[in-house]
């Protein structure tokens, strides 16, 4: 799950900064296929207790977002591993703009001979969800950490000269597919030190 900064050098060259990586942020309840009913985050006290009490719409919002934001940070972290920019799993979870930031990050590594290795850490939290009673559209924060989650020369293993990883604030955008499915279609990464 990295975020990918694209950053033009003085000699011409494309880089870019591996940013975000998995998330580890979810219930056990929550599957990538939500099959599961969501635990409140106190948990239920009994069975009976989680199907006593139904979640609201924009409850039910907030998870399928957060599932689809952990879920497109892990297939990038897989994808990256290779610079696979074409990797078919990159739009299970991401369309649009963020579907095509992370798919020119990684072709920007295939090309300057870089991979990642390392898995990001997030404190994902949603900061919206609209409308309340019929949910289209969720935003996410999140911290991501990406100080275990570096680039290296896909030749010699030798780390790149990219910087060292560190902390950085991402906003993200999910949004409510027709078919029903969530996805994040747009996300923005600041620099490190901002979260």
């Amino acid at each position: 799950m990295a975020l990918v900064q694209i950053i033009a050098t003085s000699s011409g060259r494309v880089r870019q900064a591996f940013v975000a990586g998995a998330a580890v942020l979810m219930l056990a309840s929550c599957s990538q296929q939500d099959t599961n009913p969501p635990m409140s985050s106190a948990g239920p006290t009994s069975p009976s207790a989680s199907l006593a009490a139904p979640q609201s719409p924009a409850d039910q919002a907030r998870l399928h977002a957060l599932a689809a934001y952990q879920g497109m940070w892990e297939d990038f972290v897989e994808a990256a591993a290779t610079s696979d920019w074409r990797s078919p799993k990159l739009g299970r979870y991401a369309t649009g703009l963020a579907l095509s930031t992370l798919s020119r990050g990684l072709y920007a590594d295939h090309y300057n001979g870089l991979v990642s290795k390392g898995t990001p850490t997030h404190n994902a939290q949603v900061s919206s969800v609209e409308p309340a009673a019929d949910p289209a559209q969720v935003i996410i924060s999140d911290c991501s950490d990406s100080t275990n989650a570096l680039k290296y020369r896909a030749d010699s293993g030798q780390p790149a000269d990219d910087g060292a990883g560190g902390r950085r604030l991402i906003k993200a955008t999910v949004e409510k597919q027709s078919d029903g499915s969530w996805k994040v279609s747009d996300f923005g990464v600041q620099g490190v030190g901002t979260c």
